[in-house]
């Protein structure tokens, strides 16, 4: 996989939550939307090598599913944090991403509510997760 393959998928991922919400199958909808923005970390991982490759190197620090970990990874942190010094919202919008999990998709209990504020904090225009990322990947 590369960079370009982890913006795909990061898309079509927000593209199937978003069809999902619409659909009222909140548990899926808020487990795709965590998964894109690892697809989107990974996409800034990638970045960083020759090629624009998903590295092997280390790879078992790298394909994990933990966010905190993957935001580390991809070399954002300092500009994460000096983001969020200087936005509040944004700072709100990690908050709540930051708890995502990989086993959310064994998840029968996400409620409307946990899936739409995941979906605002991720899409959010102006202060969203995923239009931070994107300035970087």
């Amino acid at each position: 996989m590369n960079r370009a393959d982890f913006q795909k998928l990061t898309e079509l991922r927000l593209n199937e939550a978003r069809a999902l919400l619409d659909s009222n199958c909140y548990e899926g909808a808020y487990y795709l939307v965590g998964y894109a923005v690892e697809c989107g970390l990974k996409a800034c991982i990638a970045k960083q090598t020759q090629q624009y490759d998903f590295p092997i190197k280390d790879s078992n620090k790298i394909y994990v599913h933990d966010l905190n970990n993957l935001l580390k990874l991809s070399g954002l942190a300092e500009e994460h944090r000096a983001n969020s010094e200087q936005n509040e919202d944004f700072k709100l919008n990690w908050a709540i991403v930051k708890d995502w999990k990989e086993d959310a998709r064994y998840s029968l209990e996400i409620t409307m509510d946990q899936a739409q504020t995941l979906y605002s904090a991720v899409t959010d225009g102006k202060d969203g997760v995923m239009p931070w990322l994107q300035k970087w990947w």
